[in-house]
């Protein structure tokens, strides 16, 4: 039997990089997980990798009819959750003088907005108000890092909404973690730096005291712990698996 084995699990953000590594994972460990993403084809392809014990529900956390959709599709079929991993995000490289309002809005309506929301619509679903809730955060909300203000500042909002809803959850025994990774090569990175991902690797490297990039398997690995009865009395806190980086 796997530490998930009965459980049901949402990874937001599955299709790839961490989100599709903690769905893996879950699935491996023995919980049913449903993995959300904006693309079809993308959903079908994490699908095929994860195997067996997921489900795929197409939608935009941005988008809160999307979010009822998914949490309606649980409640149907498995009638309760137990582990949301609320993982969604974006982020783009516009520095001070060249922000724009688009760029504003459409990271903090994901980062921020949408991971109020998966978490707030997912309650009801929590039995007996007795389940674990983990937020993909960043060491960019903790430390600078040029033309990523917006995106670091929407990583900071989320360190500090847990810090309010581990008090408006005092009484259950439901517990709210947030997982920051440093330096991890993703597809996203590949997405966000282009031609120049090798080179931002190679800094990444330089300034990380490591000495090298995560994966998304170490962060999921965190997940994992901050999902299970291992950590049964970790609550509120930021679990910086970064290499270092943020510590120095």
């Amino acid at each position: 039997m796997g530490k998930f084995t009965g459980k049901v699990a949402v990874v937001t953000g599955g299709t790839s990089g961490i989100g599709l590594a903690a769905a893996q994972q879950f699935a491996k460990e023995g919980a049913h997980v449903y993995i959300t993403g904006r693309r079809q084809s993308e959903l079908d392809a994490a699908v095929n990798l994860i195997g067996s014990n997921v489900t795929a529900v197409q939608g935009d956390i941005s988008n809160l009819a999307d979010l009822d959709k998914l949490y309606e599709t649980i409640k149907n079929e498995k009638g309760h959750l137990d582990i949301l991993f609320a993982n969604a995000g974006l982020g783009s490289l516009l520095p001070l003088g060249e922000i724009t309002e688009e760029q504003y809005y459409k990271t903090f309506d994901v980062n921020v907005k949408g991971t109020i929301f998966t978490v707030q619509k997912a309650l009801p679903l929590f039995p007996n108000k007795v389940g674990t809730i983990i937020l993909t955060g960043s060491t960019a909300g903790s430390i600078g890092d040029p033309a990523f203000s917006v995106y670091g500042a929407s990583k900071a909002a989320i360190r500090q909404l847990i810090r309010n809803w581990i008090l408006d959850l005092r009484g259950t025994k439901i517990r709210v973690n947030v997982v920051s990774p440093g330096f991890v090569h993703t597809p996203a990175y590949d997405y966000l730096f282009g031609s120049e991902v090798d080179n931002v690797i190679e800094h990444a490297k330089s300034v990380t005291p490591l000495g090298r990039v995560g994966t998304p398997e170490e962060i999921a690995n965190a997940v994992m712990f901050l999902a299970s009865e291992e950590s049964s009395y970790v609550n509120g806190i930021e679990l910086f698996v970064d290499g270092g980086t943020a510590q120095v």
